[in-house]
Order: C-alpha cells, then sequence, then structure tokens
C-alpha cells in the first residue's frame, strides 16, 4: 500500500514500504519539515525551476543521498547548485515522455504549461510498486493533452493546482480531471500566497458541475493518507 503526504503548495511525499519519493520540496513554515527532518528520501523530482518548487531538492539530495529526477536543463543547473552529479536520475536527466525506473517506480515525465527559469516546466506520472498510480501536474494550465494521459494510464490520484493567476483555476481544473479520468483528486498550489484560492471551495463546486466520478480528496497540510490501486 501507498501513502501521500502533504507539506503544502506542491510539496508531496508519495511513499510506500521501501521507497519514499518527494516532489517539489517547498517547506512552508506551516509544513513543520526542513530537509533534514523530512526523511527518508529516496528519490526528489523537481517539476520546474522557481523557487517555490525546487525548494529545498538541493538540500535533501546531499542530506539523504537522495536522487534528483529533473528535465534535461534544469537537472544540470541543481547539479551546478551541489547535486552530486551521481545523484542525477539518468545522469544528466531525463525528457518529456520519457521514462526512468528506480527501485520499482516508474517516473514518466509529462509536459506543463507554465514557465521555468531553465529546461521547461514538466509534470510526474508515477508508478508505485503496488500498482498505485499517481500524477503531479506541476504548475501548469488545462491542456488537451491531459486526455491521452488518462488514456495511456489510469490514474488514481491526480495532484492538480486550483490557484489560479499563475496555474489552473477550478474551473480548468475541474475539466482536467474530467480529461484525465482519474479516480480521485487532491488540489494543491492554493492557499500558500494571497494572491491564490484560499480555499478549495469553488473547485468542489465545479468539480460537482462537471459531472464526473472523480473524488475530490481536500488534504490538510502534513496529513498522511493510504492509498491502494
Amino acid at each position: 500500500m501507498s501513502d501521500i503526504t502533504w507539506y503544502g503548495h506542491s510539496a508531496f511525499k508519495i511513499g510506500a514500504s521501501d521507497i519514499h519519493l518527494l516532489v517539489d520540496p517547498f517547506f512552508t513554515p506551516a509544513s513543520g519539515v526542513d530537509a533534514k527532518t523530512v526523511g527518508p528520501v529516496d528519490v526528489v523530482l523537481v517539476t520546474h525551476d522557481h523557487a517555490d518548487h525546487v525548494g529545498e531538492a538541493v538540500a535533501v539530495c546531499r542530506t539523504h543521498g537522495a536522487m534528483l529526477g529533473a528535465v534535461v536543463g534544469t537537472a544540470g543547473k541543481l547539479a551546478q547548485n551541489g547535486v552530486p552529479e551521481d545523484r542525477i536520475l539518468n545522469g544528466i536527466g531525463f525528457n518529456i515522455g520519457g521514462t526512468v525506473e528506480h527501485q520499482g517506480v516508474r517516473i514518466t515525465m509529462t509536459q506543463a504549461y507554465h514557465s521555468s527559469d531553465s529546461g521547461v516546466p514538466v509534470g510526474y506520472i508515477l508508478r508505485m510498486p503496488d500498482g498505485l498510480t499517481v500524477y503531479h501536474a506541476g504548475d501548469t494550465g488545462v491542456f488537451s493533452g491531459m486526455e491521452l494521459w488518462g488514456q495511456l494510464y489510469s490514474i488514481d490520484v491526480a495532484l492538480l493546482p486550483i490557484g489560479g493567476v499563475f496555474t489552473m483555476d477550478a474551473g480548468q481544473a475541474a475539466l482536467a480531471c474530467r480529461l484525465l479520468r482519474c479516480k480521485a483528486v487532491v488540489p494543491m498550489h492554493w492557499g500558500t500566497f494571497p494572491v491564490l484560492a484560499g480555499d478549495t471551495k469553488e473547485f468542489a463546486r465545479a468539480l460537482e458541475a462537471m459531472a464526473t466520478d472523480c473524488r475530490l480528496i481536500t488534504m490538510d497540510i502534513r496529513q498522511r493518507i493510504e492509498f491502494t490501486a
């Protein structure tokens, strides 16, 4: 059985008995963790090169000996910033549509529509050893290609931004759920800064109006939930 912990904003740990992946390790004070205390971590995944997503990626990799997964370009920049080169998945990173495997987890990189200081913005589809499939969209607007990912993979849980301004808003994220055909959705990238949506109520209404079978799971910061495929 796999579990997901939310540390606020877009930071999640997705874990199983012997593998723990940390995505976008930007820790706000409410998270109650930092690079030292968030362990164990086997893989750090970065969706794009903005400070509120790279966060403490370098420190986590150095402290816990974790591998870094990132798009080519961003992986190189983080190596220059202190991630040991032997700790980078595929040596130089990988790219959109590509899949790498580490300790039984298959990590597929998807496109995202946003911006990035290096490389390009991406998302990840994670297929855990127990069969659970998790999609972390990164920062993105809705795009029609989400339907293709929904056809290719049976997505159990989608982690989707709903905050608006910099990413999808509630209505776009609800449409994304329909395109992805995900079984459940955990909203992210909300409530961190005043400019973002302050809660998930509008998203809940939009998801209900979209009339999908997708189950809304609104997590509290530091909450850990177990999921089955």
